[in-house]
């Protein structure tokens, strides 16, 4: 996708030291834009964002400090990217504890909405504002062996049609992209067999790359995106049909 017009823009991406979210922040600073990375831990790519704040993006008061902590850099944030994920147990739903579930709930669910909580204010104060989340085909179709994951996938595209429609007046446009599996980050975790299962869903035959999901969120994040919020775009391969 060629360059979009994103130059004065102002971005958070939760989860940038992963393979994932180094190609999102990679991308976004390609076309312009002044990123900071949140995370438990930083980057040492060549990517690295222009300001990194070490947060916990299920602790309120982490997000808090660290979202009023870019705003003293940047003045505002326009983009917020919740990338921050977590794969959990592969496993039959009935043998996962309830510490499993939760964890995965906090991370991928939870970290989203304290996230939004923090940033829509600033949004919703310039007229203007993007809100992505980085959500999963899981969340559309459930994946046996991946109840958590999938569940908190689908929940977080809930939120966004839900807060898209709360903000839809607002200027601030809220969206999912929903990734099948991604040949970075996450795909780490699973094992060779696993691979192979996921694989087969795919009709283009391979795994989607980092570079797709970051050119569409740059798309996403552009003033051409401005008539869609609420929204879930496909990349899966054709895997998703709906």
């Amino acid at each position: 996708m060629a360059s979009v017009k994103l130059s004065s823009r102002r971005a958070i991406v939760t989860g940038g030291s992963g393979g994932l979210g180094q190609a999102i922040v990679a991308r976004l600073k390609q076309d312009g834009v002044r990123v900071a990375n949140l995370d438990l831990k930083s980057s040492k790519s060549r990517e690295q964002a222009d300001l990194f704040c070490q947060c916990d993006v299920t602790d309120e008061e982490s997000v808090k400090q660290s979202v009023q902590d870019v705003i003293a850099e940047f003045g505002r944030v326009d983009i917020l990217v919740n990338n921050a994920g977590l794969q959990g147990p592969v496993a039959p739903m009935t043998t996962v504890s309830p510490a499993e579930w939760r964890n995965v709930l906090d991370v991928n669910l939870t970290g989203t909405f304290l996230c939004c909580k923090a940033v829509v204010p600033t949004m919703i104060a310039a007229t203007w504002g993007r809100i992505i989340n980085i959500s999963s085909v899981q969340g559309k179709e459930g994946t046996a062996g991946a109840g958590p994951y999938a569940a908190s996938k689908a929940a977080q595209i809930a939120l966004a049609k839900s807060l898209a429609k709360e903000l839809a007046t607002a200027g601030v446009t809220v969206n999912c992209i929903a990734p099948t599996v991604i040949d970075a980050g996450m795909i780490s975790q699973i094992s060779p067999q696993r691979k192979a299962e996921l694989l087969a869903k795919i009709p283009m035959g391979r795994f989607g790359t980092a570079t797709e999901v970051a050119a569409m969120v740059a798309w996403i994040a552009s003033e051409e995106c401005s008539f869609t919020t609420g929204a879930v775009f496909d990349l899966s391969g054709g895997r998703a049909t709906w």
